[in-house]
C-alpha cells in the first residue's frame, strides 16, 4: 500500500473542514494499492469479511475498485485527473468488530 486517503488524517488537505462538519474523518477511506489493477484485484480478493461491490454505504463493510466500477466509463486521463489510478480501491467501513476489520484488511494487504 502507498497511501491512504482519509480526511480524518492530518496530513488531508481538507482535514479541518471534515472535523467541523463531522467531528471525524467518516467511515470512507480510499486505499492507494502498489503494483496496480492486478494487485488491487489480488487485496479485493483476498478480503474475507470485507465485500467488494460496486456501491457504498451499508451497514456492512464493503470496497470497490472505482477504476472498474464507478468510473470505467471515463478515459484514462479523466481517471488520472481526478486520482482514480488503477490501483485505487475505496473502503466504506461498516458495523464489524474494527480489530476483525483491520485483521482482514492487513490479510489481504500481505497477499499484495
Amino acid at each position: 500500500m502507498t497511501q491512504v486517503i482519509y480526511p480524518g488524517l492530518a496530513a488531508h488537505p481538507q482535514h479541518a473542514i471534515a472535523r467541523a462538519q463531522m467531528g471525524s474523518g467518516g467511515t470512507m477511506i480510499a486505499l492507494e494499492i502498489a503494483g496496480g489493477q492486478a494487485a488491487a484485484f489480488r487485496f479485493l480478493n483476498a478480503l474475507d469479511i470485507v465485500t467488494i461491490s460496486n456501491n457504498l454505504g451499508d451497514a456492512k463493510s464493503i470496497i470497490t475498485h472505482p477504476a472498474t466500477t464507478t468510473h470505467q466509463r471515463l478515459s484514462d486521463d479523466q481517471r488520472a485527473h481526478l486520482g482514480i489510478t488503477p490501483g485505487l480501491v475505496r473502503l466504506s467501513v461498516g458495523i464489524e468488530d474494527p480489530s476483525d476489520l483491520l485483521a482482514d484488511i492487513r490479510g489481504a494487504l500481505e497477499a499484495v
